[in-house]
């Protein structure tokens, strides 16, 4: 019994197992070494992403900007609580102190900033009725300063703009030609990327207005033209555009455009758009581009009653647009002109993606297309007013821009028919004149203008600068001055600065030059001093120049040792009476006599001119920096006694000016260029560069006889002498 007791406590009792502490140990740290390891991937990971650039965080941050409700960059819990009603929003107002009395007149103007739930980045631009007027005098009696544009010349930016201002180009930088002839007055304003002009010879200030207004006008559309923010950055170059194409649509292949009109408006019921209207508030020199505007403008109404039934199949159509699906929205709109033909809306929308489709494929065909949609949908009946007055004036717009400014005068005279009581409608009017080179006609559209608006700032400064091309110096000053002052849409322009401050000058007023100082201190002036208007950023500046600072002595050799050679021959031409010497014609004199006589003029050669002085042109053919001088001339230049030219500047900063001594009176004749005046010496040359302020007397008793050579800007480079446009 004792043993089987004891069998069945063994049995039952078990056997005690020992647990090491180690192993104990070896398991946690097993599961430790597990999470150290994932965290080491984690960090690895993250780093490699980064590295890889594997997320785009500018994009995925920007999906979230529409929902930045307080307008401070991000999307965060402040944002939340605005979005939820918790808090309201924040609005910024931006006051702006004034100038100093010593800073010069100043101009003032609202901003206007889009702020609905989006913060948009603003830009300095220059906005107003398609133009401005360039405000660069003429260079001394030789070239215009404001080239002119031949109809079949495409006109392209070969320089970097040199704006201080900020002047953006938006989604696009249209450059537009002219078909017919153009004689109007001056026209860009600012420091420009300027269009290439064509032929400069000697024009009167106002015989340039149409090219460089048209300049002006296309930048300025650019700028003020909202395009889809998926739409990549083209341009379209007018030359493809023969001059005589019909404006008559092609049914079947349809172009487009991304470039909605500053009054182009949206439907009434597309959400995503705010459209903008003509009369928004421009940026002015001094005003703040973060200041939020006062008031809301009135949403245009595109839409008549049976629009209004079909609104859904119009915004799906915008909506594809304005998010850049160009081909896809025209498709649709397409079909929804086929559907409803007397859809007004529907014609506008097809007209609008048009329009964008020319921009992304640079096609001008494509945008003639556009501009007779535009007039169709217009012409439809029962066309909403704000539809008719967005649409035509857009085809205006486009049809300046494809150089057909008679047409774009047409449409605008009928715009003002049918909305004889809008002011700004009547200013464009009288820019589609000056574009023509009539000048009476668009001052007697300002005079209407002013007589239905006395303070129109846009039409006083347009107004002053026809009087100023008058010679009404005097008259103009008052409407140059209170135009500047208004700080309207259009006015803050280098142009008016220029012709302001020149006006001032020639009847003696010294505050000339503090509006020169205004004209600098908004961007449109390199300086006081230096107020050309086509210049190249960065080129080394300085009224007068040696001729190893120039780098150009074997020339300058040349011409010295040939000088007496070089005066035979003009004093032959000049002996004559075949009349070869030419009276300057710019406006540049106060007084007296001044003739020239050129023999290359932007890079050419006059083979006529060279036959009467042979040994003149063939000791020059070897200067490639002289006769390739695309900005500048070669010319004798004749001044008879009791002559004084005003001070002006020359249009470039891209050359710099040669006079050589030929018949140089003892006394009398003297040349100021900024505040140093110097004296012709016979056989010497003397170098400065005119886009600098000069002004020249002679006040001998006999004419003053010199050679004038442009060259290069010697820090130019090849590349940049190539390409840059002839002036």
């Amino acid at each position: 019994m004792t043993k089987k007791k004891d069998r069945n406590q063994n049995r039952k009792e078990p056997q005690s197992v020992s647990v090491s502490k180690t192993s104990r140990k070896s398991e946690g740290h097993s599961i430790f070494s597990w999470l150290f390891v994932l965290a080491l991937l984690g960090v690895w990971m993250s780093v490699a992403v980064l590295w890889f650039d594997l997320v785009d965080y500018d994009t995925v941050v920007g999906g979230l900007r529409p929902y930045d409700a307080d307008g401070d960059g991000d999307f965060d819990v402040e944002d939340a609580k605005v979005l939820l009603g918790l808090k309201e929003k924040p609005i910024a107002t931006v006051t702006r102190d004034a100038p100093s009395e010593g800073a010069g007149p100043s101009v003032s103007v609202e901003r206007d900033e889009v702020s609905e739930g989006r913060r948009e980045k603003e830009t300095d631009v220059v906005e107003g009725p398609v133009v401005g007027l360039e405000g660069h005098v003429v260079e001394s009696s030789d070239e215009s300063l404001f080239p002119e544009t031949t109809a079949d010349e495409s006109i392209r930016l070969s320089e970097q703009e040199v704006v201080t201002s900020d002047r953006s180009v938006g989604n696009m930088d249209f450059r537009p030609h002219d078909e017919e002839s153009q004689d109007g007055i001056d026209s860009t304003g600012e420091l420009v990327v300027e269009p290439p002009p064509e032929e400069t010879d000697d024009l009167a200030e106002t015989q340039r207005y149409a090219e460089q207004l048209v300049s002006q006008q296309t930048v300025e559309t650019a700028q003020q033209e909202p395009s889809s923010e998926s739409t990549p950055e083209t341009e379209i170059t007018p030359e493809s555009v023969p001059e005589s194409a019909p404006e008559t649509e092609t049914p079947e292949s349809v172009p487009e455009s991304n470039n909605v009109p500053e009054s182009t408006p949206e439907t009434e019921s597309a959400p995503e758009v705010t459209p903008e209207s003509e009369t928004a508030p421009e940026l002015s020199p001094d005003s703040d581009p973060t200041a939020t505007p006062t008031a809301k403008k009135k949403k245009p109404k595109l839409l008549n009653k049976f629009d209004k039934t079909i609104k859904a199949e119009i915004n799906a159509a915008e909506k594809l647009r304005k998010k850049g699906k160009i081909e896809e929205a025209l498709r649709t709109f397409e079909g929804l002109v086929q559907k409803y033909p007397q859809s007004p809306r529907c014609r506008y929308g097809k007209a609008q993606t048009e329009d964008d489709m020319a921009e992304k494929l640079r096609s001008n065909d494509m945008l003639l297309r556009a501009v007779n949609t535009y007039r169709e949908a217009a012409d439809l009946p029962d066309a909403p007013a704000d539809l008719i007055r967005a649409s035509l004036k857009r085809r205006a717009d486009r049809q300046q821009f494809l150089g057909r400014m008679r047409g774009s005068l047409a449409t605008l005279e009928r715009l003002v028919q049918i909305f004889p009581d809008d002011i700004s409608l009547k200013n464009d009017l009288g820019v589609a004149h000056l574009l023509l080179g009539d000048n009476k006609g668009a001052k007697r559209v300002y005079e209407e203008v002013l007589a239905m608006a006395p303070s129109d700032g846009f039409a006083k400064v347009h107004y002053g600068f026809i009087l100023k091309a008058e010679n009404k110096i005097a008259e103009s000053i008052p409407y140059l001055r209170e135009g500047l002052e208004s700080g309207a849409p259009g006015t803050d322009d280098g142009r008016f600065y220029f012709h302001l401050g020149d006006a001032l000058q020639r009847v003696g007023d010294k505050s000339a030059y503090d509006w020169y100082e205004a004209g600098h201190r908004h961007g449109h002036f390199a300086s006081v001093w230096q107020r050309s208007l086509y210049n190249v950023p960065g080129l080394r500046a300085q009224p007068w120049w040696t001729a190893k600072e120039t780098g150009y002595t074997d020339l300058v050799r040349t011409l010295e040792r040939n000088w007496k050679t070089i005066r035979d021959e003009a004093l032959s031409v000049l002996d004559s009476s075949s009349g070869l010497f030419l009276p300057e014609d710019e406006n540049l004199r106060e007084k007296g006599d001044w003739g020239q006589f050129t023999l290359w003029q932007q890079g050419r050669k006059l083979a006529s001119a060279c036959h009467s002085v042979p040994k003149t042109c063939a000791l020059l053919e070897r200067y490639p920096e002289a006769t390739g001088c695309k900005r500048g001339q070669i010319k004798f230049s004749v001044m008879q006694p009791g002559t004084h030219v005003w001070p002006h500047t020359g249009p470039t900063n891209c050359r710099l000016r040669m006079h050589l001594g030929l018949i140089i009176p003892p006394k009398g004749c003297r040349i100021r260029c900024t505040n140093e005046t110097r004296e012709w010496e016979e056989g010497k040359v003397l170098i400065f560069d005119d886009s600098f302020e000069h002004e020249v007397w002679q006040e001998a008793d006999s004419y003053r006889l010199i050679f004038i050579v442009d060259v290069w800007h010697p820090e130019l480079s090849q590349s940049q002498r190539q390409t840059l446009s002839p002036i």
